[in-house]
C-alpha cells in the first residue's frame, strides 16, 4: 500500500477515533497531523519530542486536545494517561499498526499514530 492510501486509511481509522471520544462524553479539537521536518528538529532538540523518525512528517500521526465538560461548564484538558487509556486501547484495535502515545515510555497520552510495518499483533 502507498503512502496516500496508508494516509486515507489512517484517517478513516482518526474518524473512528473522534466518533468514539464523543460517544464517551469527550469533548475533541485537533493538535497537529503534519509537522516539517525543520519543526520536528525544534521538538527534538528542546526535548518536546524523542525522536526525528515522528510520523507527523508522514502525516501518519495526530495529536488531539481532549476535554472534559467540568460541572460549572468549563471546558479542562485531559492529559491523564489513566482517564484516556479506553480511547487508545480502542485506537490499537483498529488496525495492528495503530499506536498510541500513552503506551510509551515518554507518555504522549493524545498522540496516535499509524506505522507501517510496526509489526505489532492486536
Amino acid at each position: 500500500m502507498g503512502l496516500v492510501h496508508t494516509q486515507d486509511a489512517f484517517l478513516t481509522d482518526v474518524c473512528k477515533l473522534i466518533h468514539r471520544a464523543h460517544k464517551q462524553g469527550w469533548v475533541v479539537t485537533a493538535g497537529e497531523i503534519y509537522r516539517t521536518r525543520e519543526q520536528q528538529q525544534v521538538y527534538f532538540t528542546t526535548g518536546r519530542s524523542k525522536t526525528m523518525d515522528s510520523m507527523h512528517l508522514q502525516r501518519l500521526a495526530i495529536d488531539l486536545n481532549l476535554f472534559r465538560v467540568a460541572e460549572d461548564d468549563r471546558l479542562v484538558l485531559i492529559v491523564d494517561r489513566d482517564a484516556i487509556r479506553p480511547l487508545g486501547d480502542y485506537w490499537t484495535s483498529l488496525h495492528r499498526d495503530n499506536q498510541w502515545g500513552g503506551n510509551w515510555k515518554f507518555i504522549d497520552a493524545g498522540h496516535f499514530e499509524r506505522r507501517p510495518g510496526s509489526g505489532k499483533v492486536t
